[in-house]
């Protein structure tokens, strides 16, 4: 994981030390996703500048990724999982100049198209190719957007791109997300979305059922297909459900070596947790549970209240986002990040996504039928970019540490997803696995976890840490903003007025650092409960007067509900 930043369309009497000189003070703003090495690529028509965090390949990959011939140059954001399968499967000759995993991208751009190599691909990625011969700029991002990725147009109409909006916001006044799943051709000027699924049709899956054996399969794959790495690594171990099954699985491949097969002893065969909380906090306690059952070497650090809210600008600083829900969760996850880091730990596996695969969220019991809860299910997934997986990446990475989350492996999600709904729908007051939501993963796992983890309740991440961190953060921003601020909230903030002093609050402190219109429009608007999408609302009278993204909010259904919220 890295970062990267480019300049395209560049023409006859641009003044290219100066372009570059700008191109390395800008990329240096996200610097901290690569503190390892710094490359530079300039020609009479593109600019790239790469920021490198060396996790596969440290003593060489470095970016930009040229080819023998100079022609193509590459900078990647991500990591491809499957690229010994994808080498072995070129038609033609490519002369690797590197053992990175990305530069097979490459390789595949020189004898196939994007629409159709990209779908070959399993990682998480955005990457920026220059084809230097055709004057040709491909860019992409992977399917569910893990890894971020910005672009706008600067005064003279050059296409910018950059791993971060920091990087863009002064230049471009469009700035925007690139999205998930689509590949830019600046030859077409066309963007064109690439990653196509039957399963989030309702009707392509009804009626399909999944084993638990080969659900569990699947999943250990994506484990083990995530271990890549040259680097020491660890888990991020909540004691929930998704990071402990993560953890589990991880623990059974520890020992050995992925890159050569498993035939030889792992560079780091003991395998290490870490969880954050307040004092006390529910995620502490199960952690422990759970590191134990497993034998990892575990470190559970506290935080307190106050240096979570001494932390929150240069959070808002890092994850780029005004919404309550991300701030809450980003902000013990930005404080772990930094005590990882601290240990020398360079890359962990997280349980982002299978919330939005299974349907954990709270909210879901509420859900009247199979059809509404699978449509829920493609509408989360389209929106990870803006939340978890912006969380998830921005708050480890500002700390120079790669997260990833073997739930959104694109092949394991070919499996979970063609599953009818039907059977991730919670049936209360019935037995066997159905009775609490993600039943039918933890019927896949079972004996994997101690009980009272495998069928622990959901708990989101910030109220896992602590219920005294949402309430501490409330009563700040009730003390912080008056009445009559929060009722002029929509002519001060036109874009996605906040609605509560909590959201007025982070948004004051997201136009410190992001004052313009385009900034705010990267962030999506809508209310939302215990995390639910806008249309989800609809599902129960009762969310309509109490929309909080608390998983506390869901009266009858979480065990330490507050009516309050």
């Amino acid at each position: 994981m890295c970062s990267i930043f480019g300049i395209f369309g560049l023409q006859p009497g641009d003044d290219l030390q100066a372009l570059r000189r700008q191109a390395l003070d800008l990329s240096q703003r996200q610097r901290h996703r690569g503190p390892d090495w710094s490359g530079v690529y300039v020609d009479d028509g593109a600019i790239l500048v790469h920021e490198r965090l060396a996790i596969v390949d440290p003593a060489g990959g470095s970016q930009p990724l040229l080819s023998e011939d100079g022609r193509l140059a590459l900078a990647v954001n991500g990591e491809i999982y499957n690229h010994v399968e994808l080498k072995r499967e070129l038609q033609q000759p490519y002369a690797f100049q590197t053992a990175s995993d990305c530069e097979v991208i490459n390789a595949l751009y020189l004898e196939d198209q994007p629409a159709s190599f990209l779908e070959r691909i399993n990682g998480i990625f955005a990457f920026a190719l220059w084809d230097r011969g055709q004057r040709r700029t491909i860019i992409a991002r992977d399917p569910i957007g893990v890894v971020p990725l910005y672009w706008g147009h600067d005064r003279e109409g050059r296409l910018r791109v950059a791993s971060e909006m920091k990087s863009l916001v002064d230049e471009c006044a469009d700035v925007a997300q690139f999205p998930p799943g689509h590949w830019y051709d600046s030859a077409t000027g066309e963007l064109t979305k690439y990653y196509q699924r039957p399963w989030r049709d309702y009707a392509a899956v009804e009626g399909v059922d999944v084993s638990p054996d080969e659900l569990r399969v699947a999943f250990e794959a994506a484990v083990h297909r995530q271990l890549m790495t040259d680097v020491p690594y660890g888990v991020l171990l909540s004691g929930g459900l998704d990071s402990s099954l993560v953890a589990a699985v991880a623990a059974r491949y520890a020992r050995h070596r992925i890159e050569d097969g498993d035939r030889s002893e792992a560079w780091w065969p003991r395998l290490h947790s870490f969880a954050i909380g307040l004092k006390g906090s529910p995620d502490l306690a199960a952690a422990q549970v759970a590191a134990e059952a497993l034998g990892t070497v575990h470190h559970g650090f506290e935080y307190t209240f106050e240096e979570g809210l001494d932390a929150l600008p240069e959070v808002i600083r890092h994850i780029e986002t005004y919404d309550v829900t991300t701030i809450r969760a980003s902000t013990p996850m930005f404080l772990l990040a930094r005590r990882i880091k601290a240990m020398g730990v360079k890359m962990v596996l997280s349980g982002e996504g299978s919330d939005e695969v299974f349907g954990g969220y709270l909210y879901f019991h509420k859900a009247p039928n199979a059809r509404e809860f699978h449509e829920e299910l493609i509408r989360k997934l389209d929106a990870l970019n803006n939340f978890d997986c912006l969380r998830a990446n921005k708050s480890m990475m500002a700390w120079g540490v790669e997260p990833r989350v073997p739930f959104l492996d694109r092949e394991f999600l070919d499996v979970a997803m063609r599953m009818d709904a039907s059977h991730k729908m919670v049936r209360k007051g019935q037995a066997g696995p159905q009775r609490m939501e993600k039943g039918v993963l933890r019927h896949a796992f079972d004996g994997y976890l101690p009980e009272q983890i495998l069928w622990r309740q959901k708990e989101q991440f910030s109220d896992g840490v602590g219920y005294g961190w949402i309430d501490g953060l409330k009563a700040h921003a009730e003390a912080q903003v008056s009445d009559r601020e929060l009722a002029a909230a929509d002519k001060r903030y036109p874009v996605n007025p906040p609605q509560t002093k909590e959201a007025y609050f982070y948004r004051s402190l997201f136009e410190r650092f992001y004052p313009t219109p385009a900034a705010a429009e990267t962030v999506p608007g809508g209310k939302s409960i215990a995390c639910s999408s806008p249309a989800a609302i609809a599902w129960d009278a009762s969310f309509a007067k109490m929309a909080d993204p608390s998983g506390r909010a869901v009266a009858g259904v979480h065990e330490q509900a507050v009516a309050s919220l």
